[in-house]
């Protein structure tokens, strides 16, 4: 005997919990099914404990300028031990508000890892549930390489596991989880090193990012080592990791290898073959402009489809996808237009819409630019200063804005308003007429010249 609902979300992550309790706001039977804890892997393993850390790094940088300002500060060290549990038990204290939030809502929490049968049942450690609509919202995990020894790293979610900090790291990858993890660990008081297959860091960024961030993170300490294959992973003495590449010396030693080469799909012991869902090559659902799979009833949301791996798109498209589905809003879906990014390092990085060469390849010469860099205010006094750079991106003779792209302090904060904007279709013209706050970075946005 099987229970019912009208729609069941596999996965507690910001995607399937936003889709259920916005269903059953609007008089839907819901449930989720998770097997870990609730919030998924933001919550957990990611934006809010990696957050949290930011924090505590920004706050080292503050304490270090702090002399510069005139203040008398004893530094007797950082307490990794002490953060780490102030953090875990905040994330507790999240996954405990989850399960409340759904009881209040009516959405019934089945835990355990789900399993499809047929097209409208799943399998929870042997009992079955059906559904009219069923959501996959399973999330990812991070990626690790097939190489000797490379058993003997971990992975940014072994990141949020360490007991001390690491006297000497070595990340490998050059996306946003390696830049946040090694400017955290460097801040803190690590030795940092980045090993890069290729030559660039956050490839899909706007060339200006890359290089800003790349010369500041240099600045700070943090060695970049390009076109690096790496062939097998070692102990060496008194248990350290030495790291060996194809046809170059050993690099080492460290205390610490972080595995940051990208994310993989959780859809691996789903049974989609058993149904007949499309996957593709990587794992990933390919969904529509309306969550869609291949299948009629079955849809996908969040990290899973692989499309803008971000907690507020997951929670958006979850919502939209409930009011089409029970509110009888046809055309609701989500518009991945547009669609803001922070990257937490040290300065942020914030950006939204097209990159110049993205610009350049769709609209070729009716782009403009428009870009700065300088040092902001903070630091007038500090001996250790920081850049901040900023674009804008430009296209045709209204120079409607299509791209934003900040470095510096604030930018996470600034760039909310800015999309905004962007999105509404603003102008250079617009931003121009626009009256600055001074004396802010953020001025510089409306000072472009």
């Amino acid at each position: 005997m099987s229970t019912h609902y009208d729609l069941i979300a596999i996965g507690a992550g910001s995607g399937g919990l936003a889709a259920t309790k916005q269903a059953a706001s609007l008089g839907a039977h819901c449930a989720v099914i998770e097997g870990d804890r609730l919030g998924g892997a933001c919550v957990n393993v990611g934006c809010v404990p990696k957050k949290v850390m930011w924090y505590a790094a920004s706050l080292g940088h503050s304490l270090a300028d702090g002399a510069d300002y005139g203040f008398s500060i004893d530094n007797n060290g950082f307490d990794w031990n002490k953060m780490k549990q102030g953090r875990d038990a905040y994330v507790q204290r999240l996954n405990q508000i989850h399960l409340n939030n759904l009881i209040k809502a009516k959405v019934d929490f089945i835990p355990g890892y789900g399993r499809f049968v047929d097209a409208h049942t799943i399998e929870v450690d042997g009992k079955q549930y059906t559904a009219d609509h069923i959501i996959i919202a399973t999330g990812g995990r991070p990626l690790e390489p097939k190489l000797p020894g490379a058993e003997l790293g971990i992975t940014s979610d072994g990141f949020f596991e360490l007991d001390q900090l690491p006297q000497k790291t070595v990340i490998v990858g050059g996306g946003y989880i390696a830049i946040e993890i090694a400017g955290v660990l460097n801040a803190l008081g690590s030795k940092v090193d980045i090993l890069l297959r290729g030559d660039l860091l956050l490839r899909s960024f706007d060339p200006l990012i890359r290089e800003t961030v790349r010369e500041q993170m240099q600045q700070d300490g943090i060695n970049i080592h390009s076109n690096i294959n790496l062939s097998t992973v070692t102990l060496g003495k008194n248990d350290n990791l030495v790291m060996v590449s194809e046809g170059g010396p050993e690099l080492g030693v460290y205390d610490c290898l972080i595995w940051a080469i990208g994310r993989i799909p959780n859809t691996d012991q789903l049974n989609l073959e058993g149904i007949d869902l499309i996957c593709d090559v990587r794992g990933f659902i390919p969904v529509d402009e309306y969550q869609n799979t291949n299948i009629e009833n079955i849809y996908a949301i969040g990290d899973v489809t692989g499309k803008a791996t971000l907690t507020p798109v997951a929670i958006a498209a979850g919502r939209k996808l409930a009011e089409r589905l029970f509110a009888g809003k046809v055309d609701s879906k989500l518009d991945h237009d547009n669609i803001p990014s922070v990257v937490f390092s040290h300065p942020p990085v914030a950006s939204v819409g097209l990159t110049e060469p993205e610009a350049r390849e769709q609209y070729g010469e009716l782009v403009k630019i428009y870009q700065t860099k300088f040092t902001g205010m903070y630091h007038a006094m500090t001996q250790h200063k920081t850049k901040t750079a900023m674009k804008l991106v430009c296209v045709g003779k209204d120079e409607k804005v299509i791209g934003c792209h900040i470095v510096g302090h604030g930018a996470d904060e600034m760039l909310q308003g800015f999309a905004v904007a962007i999105k509404m279709g603003a102008t250079k013209t617009d931003f121009d007429n626009t009256v600055a706050i001074h004396p802010t970075s953020a001025e510089e946005l409306v000072t472009l010249k």
